[in-house]
């Protein structure tokens, strides 16, 4: 019993031991526990940077604006998917097909059809019961034989396309849904400014729903590499393909433009975007609802830019505005009185920049509207009221009516260079962009002929070329001729 009772005992006081080690263990760790936690900083326990508190206020609502024209716009803008039936001609080379065809010539050169998918970005911009209609490019979904809407909840409807302008590179397709849809609201585009804060969405490289944010770098931005009558918002907002039909939107969350193409040397955005202000295309929504078409307004001229040495021929030196090169026989403009060579300085009351504003504010003009057109006609300023008509492409297109067909420039010395005319007594005007099948073609016109004479009067400038065709009240016109070293004289043309 002793034995046992001395092993008791010890295991007893091993145990006690033991604890108190432990103890006195645990005690050690923990002060240098509270060591370290108080050299130790860990990241969500400290903020990141310390911002005045009246500076933070005005970036989170900021943010704030952001996020809300985000939220509340996002649901109307669609993902426009389309497939177009491409016509492709394909040759065979394999002989045996063209030994069992007996040689059919036309059999070696056969039309195929295939499918080819594309994707663009749209907005809704009206609702009508149950009808729902998406404003996008002509060059999405202006020729797409198929179109679904995506909406950014990833609802799929069927789309129709309801009308398509080429001119504008607009298109409206409508789909149906008795669901309740949020529609965009449109803006102002005028009153955009330089310098404003925007929002580019849509589904740039097929990522629906994407949101970039820019400012308006510039306005009213055109040229021939557009390939529209359209003046364009420029934004820094990042525009990539398939950002194309999307909206372009300001802070209040209106509508100023549809996102339409870019500037870019690599195909990706460049930071050099371009949106169809929603002004330019606002009113052909009723168009496309109404009609399936726009109806632009036709006046009824050829018109052009013209160059500094040009205008200094006709007296024009530092004017704005847009010259009439030629006149569609029987047109509004010829019925009103223009002439070719008038320079058109206003249209109802506005001042004229360039043709590239004419031609889309004529166009803007409703059929049977009285517009009154300020031109300068030998050096005198008149205004004319013109009846405005309904652009037909059929009549525009033809330019057998298209009096004289060809613009008269000056035979200034670069021009005697160019046509290497030597002898210094010939003057008079050169004929250069002669349209086929117009009245200048019938006359056998040719670019570089040299026109003497206008019915007999001596011709030596610009100006006094066009002031005889204008003084003209006979109902015929014939020109003398300087061309290939020869004078000659064309048969009359008989209005």
């Amino acid at each position: 019993m002793k034995l046992w009772t001395k092993r008791l005992l010890g295991f007893a006081l091993a145990v006690t031991v033991a604890f108190v080690l432990f103890s006195f263990s645990c005690t050690k760790d923990s002060s240098t526990a509270n060591v370290v936690s108080a050299g130790t900083i860990f990241a969500d326990t400290s903020p990141a940077v310390t911002i005045p508190a009246d500076s933070l206020s005005v970036v989170e609502s900021l943010q704030n604006v952001y996020r809300t024209v985000c939220e509340q716009v996002l649901p109307s803008v669609v993902e426009v998917d389309v497939v177009e039936v491409i016509e492709q001609s394909v040759s065979n080379t394999n002989p045996f097909y063209y030994f069992f065809n007996f040689g059919d010539e036309d059999s070696s050169n056969q039309k195929r059809e295939y499918k080819q998918s594309g994707l663009g970005s749209g907005v809704i911009v009206r609702k009508n019961g149950d009808t729902y209609y998406v404003l996008t490019n002509h060059h999405v979904a202006g020729e797409a034989t198929e179109i679904t809407i995506k909406l950014n909840d990833g609802r799929e409807f069927e789309g129709k396309l309801v009308g398509t302008d080429d001119r504008k590179d607009i298109a409206l397709v409508s789909f149906e849904s008795k669901d309740s849809i949020p529609v965009a609201k449109l803006g102002d585009s005028d009153t955009v400014h330089v310098g404003d804060i925007c929002f580019a969405m849509g589904a740039p490289l097929g990522y629906s729903s994407s949101v970039t944010q820019g400012i308006v770098s510039a306005l009213g931005r055109t040229g021939s590499d557009i390939g529209n009558i359209s003046d364009f918002i420029q934004t820094d907002a990042a525009i990539n393909q398939g950002n194309s039909g999307g909206p372009l939107v300001n802070i209040y969350g209106e509508i100023i433009g549809i996102n339409t193409w870019i500037a870019s040397q690599s195909g990706g955005s460049q930071g050099i975007g371009f949106s169809n202000p929603i002004n330019n295309v606002s009113r052909a929504i009723d168009d496309f609802i109404n009609n399936g078409k726009i109806s632009y307004g036709w006046l009824g001229v050829s018109l052009s830019s013209i160059t500094d040495e040009f205008a200094k021929s006709l007296g024009l030196e530092g004017k704005n505005g847009s010259f009439i090169n030629s006149v569609y026989l029987d047109s509004p403009a010829a019925k009103a009185g223009l002439k070719p060579g008038d320079y058109i300085i206003e249209l109802n009351g506005k001042t004229q920049k360039d043709t590239d504003q004419l031609v889309r504010e004529v166009g803007d003009l409703q059929a049977g509207e009285i517009a009154k057109f300020k031109v300068i006609r030998n050096g005198k300023e008149l205004t004319l009221d013109v009846k405005i008509d309904s652009r037909e492409n059929a009549v525009v297109n033809d330019s057998s009516k298209l009096w004289p067909g060809f613009i008269a420039a000056p035979l200034d010395e670069d021009m005697r260079t160019q046509l290497k005319l030597k002898d210094e007594k010939v003057q008079g005007v050169v004929v250069t962009s002669v349209q086929s099948k117009s009245p200048a073609a019938l006359l056998r016109l040719q670019a570089g002929d040299i026109i003497t004479a206008v019915n007999g009067k001596k011709v030596t400038t610009v100006g006094e070329f066009y002031a005889a065709l204008a003084e003209n009240t006979s109902k015929e016109v014939w020109f003398d001729l300087y061309a290939d070293g020869r004078e000659l004289s064309t048969q009359k043309f008989k209005f």
